[in-house]
């Protein structure tokens, strides 16, 4: 949900192709690692024990090589500054404001995903659509203040290429701050995590695979 180039892509356009994506790459990739592309769901699954910390690092490296990736190739193939892939606090708006937009999408965005993946609602694949809704509906209105990134990687790849870190704590501390609410609003609804279906979900067949061998 970076900045639209005028006369080029709608608004409407430019927050439902990520959602789309985030979507299609769930469902493509979901079952096999949990598909979070995103370091606040990483730290959030974490957090409620349906994914093991020592993991976190390695999900959280590749999730920003991932994001620094796609801004190279974003630039090499419109030939234009990558920062135009980033977010940045709108014009007339604060950083604070900013900051403020990120948490709370945040907390809603993990809300959602932790809901989908628990014991108690666990919706499979199907959960996918529920995220990529939630991420359209979410910069359809808190895109013209933030950009709606709710994912610190999403965010870095275009700052890392183009040199350009604007206010970036606001897409640091607001989606990590949105996370651990929604975990804290997770446990109080459903109670603690670690249940099988969570950690399924959490962590695909790479759980699955390590489960099955420690029955045998």
């Amino acid at each position: 949900m970076g900045r639209a180039f005028p006369g080029v892509i709608s608004h409407t356009a430019a927050v439902t192709a990520p959602a789309l994506t985030v979507m299609a790459i769930i469902l493509f990739m979901g079952k096999i690692s949990g598909a979070h592309l995103n370091p606040a769901v990483s730290i959030a699954f974490a957090l409620r024990r349906d994914f093991p910390w020592w993991r976190v690092p390695g999900y959280i490296i590749v999730q920003l090589a991932g994001a620094t990736l796609a801004a190279l190739v974003l630039h090499a193939i419109i030939n234009v500054s990558a920062m135009y892939g980033s977010n940045y606090p709108a014009h007339g708006y604060s950083a604070g404001a900013a900051f403020w937009m990120e948490l709370i999408l945040t907390t809603g965005l993990v809300s959602v995903i932790l809901g989908t993946a628990s014991g108690a609602q666990n919706v499979g694949i199907i959960g996918a659509f529920a995220v990529g809704g939630y991420i359209a509906l979410a910069g359809l209105w808190g895109s013209p203040i933030s950009g709606a990134s709710m994912n610190p990687a999403r965010t870095f790849g275009p700052d890392l290429v183009s040199g350009t870190f604007t206010s970036y704590w606001v897409y640091i501390a607001g989606p990590i701050a949105g996370a651990a609410i929604a975990v804290v609003i997770a446990f109080v609804l459903r109670g603690r995590g670690g249940d099988k279906s969570a950690l399924g979900a959490a962590q695909g067949d790479l759980f699955t695979e390590g489960y099955e061998s420690g029955k045998s």
